[in-house]
């Protein structure tokens, strides 16, 4: 087979198409907007496998009026000759799970779709598709209705339905309302991952377009300076204290890609990538990366004198504080945890980034002794920062010993086994007392406090640890905290398996959720990443009617909904806080895992939450003043 030969002949099964729709979680994560963008990610990934196989420059994904995703190319074309199965490589591809050509290294050297089976998932999940390929001088159509093909093909072969000079694949779909809570894409996130693709390809240009609004929206993303760009954009809000750093090089037949750049602030933004996708949970490349730069960094700060014989290394945290890094690697046979593909598993590329990380940043800090420096200067500041926190910490437990029952700050529950144990947040004395009252003694506990916490957004590390609320909920949780220059947190040790934030279901209790939610994600980001953090969802209405039994209606919706199906007079009865309702009602509505709604605090994007987080909860406040009027329409006001 020749080196760059595409045809029915590279497409090779390795197994039928079996129960996506059934279980859609194990193949695209999710069925909620995180899941449902997913699906054109699946297929931008074919597009931009096309692109590093060096067939396509440009992609067009168009978010349509009908609420479809179209993603068309001008790569080589999906291939529509007859496959040994008897029917064209083309049906193969999309009614056959781990069948496609990134399984054979003549057609694509490197790959993001490494288990072969997006093109099929997304297939299996649509409402209806439609495959367009444009090869050989003609243009071949195909159409499926929740994976099932609707075109009876003649002896096997697509139908021809034009002829172009034109190569390369369009797939149109229609999420399927029967698999997906919500089916309108979420376009922010679509454009983000857009830009993302081109700041890792240089060479390509996405054209963007989505047609859904009064208005279409067009954009255009090309950059050339590839990820140094990247770098830049991350970090266009903040004090760089050095020009962009970037090397390339080629280890273990893997090539390695990186740009770093250190700012005037403690926390370190490392995002790493493997053909293009984004492993936000990092892996062995991003390993890699770190012990290499830690050694590196140590190593020169000893040569330099400035840390002396009897200094301690900087640890890994210390020497990364302030750091924005991308590391980028294509790698022939990628080896992942789980088909969503975010941690990276091969032991080869750790090997590779450290050895192309201590070669190339030797010579460029041997050149550029000022930027060394500059870089060893803040993993001092972060040390000497990580001493002052340890000390305070140890005054913390010294001078104040909780014992949470007796002062009543803390109603503790009875188990000890922490994965059945949750504890509520409760704001106000009320509330808590209600909730202490209202749960199950045996595995919930109820922490009460008072009006807002400390915004660590805006706050000192000193101020932080001298909070009343924060100290509290640090001793309660028993897994201590992390930040920027010192990390002390231990998940293992979590004492709660759900931490459940109980507020009001108005403006003030949505702020104190969000001051929560901060510290959490600042703090004790684990706690999120891990799925700990919850919100806790109180009834805003309970209607009580003349014929019929009560209700609880959890927002203006489903009063609005109630409203329009229900015949006969109902009394209204409005909860403007959890202190107003009975005990028993409390655990009926809030507090009963049976009964209760909550909502999951999950992060799709670490980056872009960074970005929210300190534009919302910063001290800047034009951009913040911009941020809300550009998003007031998605607002839900309560009047």
């Amino acid at each position: 087979m020749g080196k760059n030969t595409y045809d029915a002949g590279s497409i090779m099964v390795l197994e039928g198409l079996e129960a996506v729709r059934k279980r859609p979680g194990m193949y695209i994560g999710s069925v909620s907007t995180r899941g449902l963008n997913h699906l054109v990610y699946e297929i931008l990934d074919n597009s931009v496998d096309e692109h590093l196989a060096g067939f396509c420059n440009e992609i067009y994904v168009t978010l349509e009026k009908d609420g479809s995703a179209t993603v068309k190319d001008n790569g080589r074309g999906i291939p529509i000759g007859m496959h040994a199965k008897g029917v064209s490589a083309e049906r193969v591809v999309f009614t056959t799970l781990h069948a496609g050509g990134k399984f054979d290294s003549s057609s694509y050297k490197t790959s993001g779709g490494l288990h072969g089976v997006g093109s099929s998932v997304v297939n299996a999940l649509s409402r209806h598709l439609t495959v367009r390929v444009r090869r050989d001088g003609f243009i071949y159509e195909d159409k499926y209705e929740r994976g099932i093909p609707a075109i009876e093909l003649e002896k096997g072969l697509l139908p021809v339905i034009g002829k172009s000079k034109e190569t390369g694949t369009e797939i149109n779909f229609l999420p399927d309302d029967e698999i997906f809570d919500k089916t309108r894409f979420k376009e922010d996130d679509i454009k983000s991952r857009l830009h993302e693709t081109v700041y890792l390809n240089p060479g390509l240009t996405i054209y963007y377009e989505d047609k859904r609004g009064d208005e279409p929206e067009r954009i255009t993303f090309h950059e050339e300076e590839g990820i140094v760009g990247y770098i830049k954009d991350m970090n266009k809000t903040q004090e760089a204290l050095h020009d962009v750093i970037y090397y390339k090089g080629k280890s273990e037949n893997v090539e390695v890609e990186v740009a770093l750049q250190y700012v005037n602030e403690f926390h370190e933004n490392v995002l790493g990538f493997v053909n293009n996708i984004n492993t936000l949970e990092g892996g062995t490349h991003i390993t890699g990366f770190k012990s290499a730069f830690t050694n590196i960094i140590n190593t020169y700060a000893r040569e330099l004198g400035i840390l002396k014989e009897k200094d301690p290394n900087f640890n890994g945290t210390e020497v990364r504080s302030g750091l924005t890094a991308v590391i980028s690697i294509k790698h022939t046979d990628p080896r992942f945890e789980g088909q969503t593909k975010t941690k990276l598993d091969n032991q080869d590329a750790a090997k590779a980034v450290s050895k192309v990380t201590g070669d190339e940043l030797e010579l460029y800090f041997d050149r550029n002794l000022e930027t060394l420096k500059s870089i060893i200067a803040c993993a001092e500041k972060a040390s000497n920062l990580r001493k002052a926190e340890e000390k305070a910490k140890t005054n913390m437990l010294t001078k104040q010993k909780y014992s949470f029952d007796s002062n009543g700050k803390l109603s503790n529950c009875e188990s000890r086994d922490a994965k059945k144990c949750e504890i509520f947040i409760v704001e106000g004395d009320s509330a808590g007392g209600s909730a202490k009252m209202a749960r199950n003694r045996q595995y919930q506990a109820i922490l009460p406090i008072r009006g807002k916490i400390l915004n660590v957004e805006k706050a000192s590390i000193d101020k932080v640890l001298a909070n009343a609320e924060i100290k509290t909920m640090i001793n309660s949780f028993n897994c201590g905290f992390s930040e920027g220059y010192g990390n002390d947190f231990d998940i293992t040790k979590l004492r709660y398996d759900k931490i459940i934030i109980m507020a009001d279901a108005d403006v003030d209790g949505a702020h104190i959720s969000t001051l929560l939610m901060t510290l959490f994600f600042r703090f004790m980001p684990e706690l999120i990443y891990d799925g700990h953090v919850y919100i806790a969802m109180p009834p805003l209405y309970k209607v009580i009617p003349q014929k019929g039994e009560e209700e609880y209606l959890y927002d203006d919706k489903a009063l609005e909904k109630y409203r329009e199906t229900h015949t006969g007079s109902f009394k209204l009865q409005r909860y403007k806080g959890l202190g107003e309702m009975d005990a028993e009602q409390l655990w009926e509505t809030t507090m009963n895992p049976a009964t209760r709604l909550m909502k999951r605090v999950e992060i799709d994007d670490a980056k872009k939450a960074s970005e929210i987080t300190e534009l919302l909860m910063g001290l800047d406040v034009p951009p913040r003043r911009t941020f809300i009027y550009n998003n007031a329409k998605e607002a839900e006001l309560d009047i």
